[in-house]
């Protein structure tokens, strides 16, 4: 292991900051306030990780230099470990650090769609700038909850790169359907992307144009009714007036 220093800018005010891990570490966290007018000789300051305080870590840090100036060593040993760690003053100013494998740079956010008794490729890239991946799995499930794909030759091919990795799904179901989790393994964790498949059938995308459809034909039914009715309403009145013109012309 070895050991980190990370110190947030914009001391004074609130700040977050991203550390990207690839390995268990020695971690070191520190903080500084700068004193506002009160330049009071100490404050009180804690630690929490995930929102909740560290046990132990509340404790007083006295004025040096016009700052307040915090530090912890944590070492971070797997993936439970990673999360948002905080120093907190008592005048609620914060910083935040991140601690998180390297995240994907593209996110799909609309869902792949393939249909009932195809097959569908699920594809999943680690950009060339973000360090490679020590092996891939594929999951499938919800955040809480996922449960590992293991390679069927007649219903899940996986075949992974360096930087890529795709899932092959055969024979698709309705059941397929859900989300699925790319994960891209790191020796202290895993990132996860996750990919969104719906499962259709072939008469799906054209529900639309067959209600369009129907709404022409009873259109044009409608339209060739009322025809209809009129032509026959004019039929009836030329009837009518060629009856009258008779009528007059026998009592002449």
């Amino acid at each position: 292991t070895s050991s980190l220093r990370h110190l947030p800018k914009g001391e004074g005010q609130n700040s977050t900051q991203n550390v990207q891990l690839l390995n268990p570490v020695n971690l070191s966290l520190e903080c500084s306030l700068t004193a506002d007018h009160n330049n009071l000789p100490n404050i009180s300051a804690f630690w929490s990780q995930d929102g909740r305080e560290i046990p132990d870590s509340r404790l007083t840090v006295a004025l040096e230099n016009q700052q307040y100036h915090l530090q912890r060593l944590f070492y971070i040993s797997g993936e439970e470990m990673l999360g948002s760690y905080s120093c907190v003053f008592e005048n609620g100013v914060r910083a935040d650090f991140i601690l998180a494998t390297p995240p994907f740079g593209e996110v799909r956010d609309k869902p792949v769609v393939s249909y009932v008794r195809d097959f569908v490729v699920l594809p999943c890239k680690m950009e060339e700038a973000k360090p490679k991946p020590l092996s891939w799995r594929w999951f499938r499930g919800n955040k809480t909850h996922k449960e590992q794909i293991s390679e069927q030759p007649e219903r899940f091919q996986i075949h992974s790169e360096e930087r890529k990795s795709k899932l092959k799904v055969i024979n698709l179901t309705h059941e397929d359907a859900g989300v699925y989790y790319c994960g891209a393994v790191y020796a202290i964790g895993t990132t996860m992307n996750p990919i969104e498949l719906k499962v259709i059938t072939y008469q799906e995308p054209l529900k639309p144009f067959i209600g369009i459809l129907i709404e022409v034909v009873l259109l044009v039914a409608v339209i060739f009714l009322c025809e209809k009715r009129r032509s026959k309403k004019n039929t009836s009145k030329e009837k009518g007036a060629e009856e009258g013109s008779s009528m007059r012309q026998r009592k002449v």
